[in-house]
């Protein structure tokens, strides 16, 4: 067969990387805009249900406002092709001393070098800290 076969743009290992780190690092430093520019207008995130990143940029508004302190941390990030698989810890929560730190589990699609859709889960969160819980 002769056929053929449309291209898209691809996100390269090192793009998705950095924008992984990007995302990290406007949640850090607080710069909820800048990381909305970072996603698609119809970005999808199964954990909270929502087409946009509105409310993504609710859950992050309510998170910090609650803890202060908190920052997210990637320890892995593993890219197949338009998609990475991140594993991020999350430090400056209140935990008890023997608790382990909470961890992200987050799986992103990319499209055209910005996040499409997001898949995550996590673990070790204290009770009423999760993002679709101080949504609700």
């Amino acid at each position: 067969m002769t056929g053929h076969k449309e291209t898209k743009p691809m996100t390269t290992r090192e793009d998705a990387t950095a924008l992984v780190r990007r995302l990290q690092e406007c949640f850090n430093s607080r710069r909820f805009d800048e990381a909305a520019a970072l996603h698609i207008p119809d970005f999808f995130s199964h954990p909270l249900g929502t087409t946009g990143f509105e409310a993504g940029k609710a859950a992050w508004t309510a998170l910090v406002a609650r803890f202060p302190d908190i920052r997210v941390v990637a320890r892995d990030i593993l890219v197949d092709g338009d998609r990475a698989a991140v594993r991020s810890t999350v430090e400056g929560l209140p935990l008890p001393n023997d608790a382990a730190q909470p961890e992200l589990f987050e799986i992103f699609r990319f499209e055209n070098g910005r996040f499409a859709e997001m898949r995550g889960a996590s673990t070790g969160f204290p009770t009423m800290t999760s993002p679709k819980e101080l949504l609700t």
